[in-house]
């Protein structure tokens, strides 16, 4: 299986320029608790901490800005997304004035709706889930002529690829990150960045126990859907992976963890308690992994990632009472 070229450092490097316009560097730290719970040092890369709250920001922009060093500006553009992806194209698509329609499936989060919508997206709710707002967004682009951006390419994972870098170059001595897998450009940026600096941790991969795609591919050789029915990690809730994505996972990921909507909930109760910030279910699923191998990470230098959020605050609510 072979699969798309992976940015350079300079690459990467001039990315991070690109982001660097909007704004700065994200920070990493080492929490106390947090390692204490694990047994072993934990870092965290907080994503959360973007304007958008989300790390999907910076593939927008690095989008939008091949697009216009190009002369390929659209006049108007249509993506899908559960929200992180859809608020990085609305806030992108804002700054070089073009306009932008986002089709999320029905149901989708109340508070990322409301988000896209503050930044000039116009919202379209269709459909069951991801995959199905995915199809109907691509009908509308032949129908409109509008450009559809899609949840995965090289320009997204290269404007991602941005955060891993900001992460591995602030703590070399990383033995093994655990990266959550939507459709997997956070996954694929992370190799990258491994690879560019030439870094020597263990990149795994995390999916949902109701998400499995990625993982049924990866053990298949090929494009396996599998049905999605987690309630809580939506950035994970794919049900179909990119092939793209999928040659560069198959090749680089040191192993695959699943993560149940349970032990997702209770990471993003740990993360709330030891560090009094919120992360949506996809933005705990990299600490609930790290929990899952505990035993087995002892002595070693641990990365995660809260690489969102963007929880509904009702939502959130039943997580901390432990109601979900």
């Amino acid at each position: 299986m072979t699969h798309p070229a992976l940015p350079t450092l300079p690459e990467i490097e001039a990315a991070a320029a690109v982001v660097y316009r909007e704004f700065q560097a994200t920070p990493q730290y080492r929490w106390a608790l947090l390692s204490q719970r694990l047994g072993t040092d934990c870092w965290v890369k907080h994503e959360n901490h973007t304007p958008v709250g989300a790390f999907k920001i910076r593939g927008g922009l690095c989008y939008f800005d091949q697009l216009a060093r190009s002369g390929r500006l659209p006049k108007a553009i249509i993506s899908a997304t559960r929200g992180n992806h859809g608020q990085s194209m609305g806030w992108a698509a804002r700054a070089h004035g073009i306009p932008c329609s986002i089709v999320v499936p029905k149901g989708n989060s109340v508070e990322k709706n409301a988000a896209m919508r503050a930044l000039g997206v116009t919202l379209i709710e269709h459909g069951a889930d991801f995959q199905d707002a995915r199809e109907h967004a691509m009908q509308l682009a032949e129908q409109t002529g509008a450009h559809m951006v899609p949840s995965f390419h090289p320009a997204l994972l290269l404007g991602v690829s941005t955060y891993w870098w900001e992460l591995m170059r602030a703590v070399p001595q990383l033995d093994v990150v655990y990266v959550p897998i939507g459709l997997g450009s956070g996954a694929c940026a992370a190799i990258a960045a491994k690879l560019a600096l030439g870094h020597r941790a263990r990149i795994v991969g995390v999916v949902s126990t109701l998400a499995t795609t990625y993982a049924d591919s990866l053990a298949a050789g090929r494009v396996v859907a599998a049905p999605v029915s987690t309630l809580l990690a939506d950035g994970m809730a794919v049900r179909l992976a990119d092939a793209g994505a999928l040659a560069i996972l198959s090749q680089h990921l040191d192993h695959v963890v699943k993560v149940s909507d349970a032990e997702v909930a209770q990471a993003m109760r740990d993360l709330y308690t030891d560090t009094h910030n919120v992360a949506e279910g996809a933005g705990a699923a990299s600490f609930a992994a790290a929990m899952q191998e505990r035993a087995q990470l002892r002595g070693q230098v641990v990365g995660t990632t809260l690489c969102g959020g963007n929880v509904d605050a009702a939502v959130f609510a039943r997580v901390l009472a432990g109601t979900f």
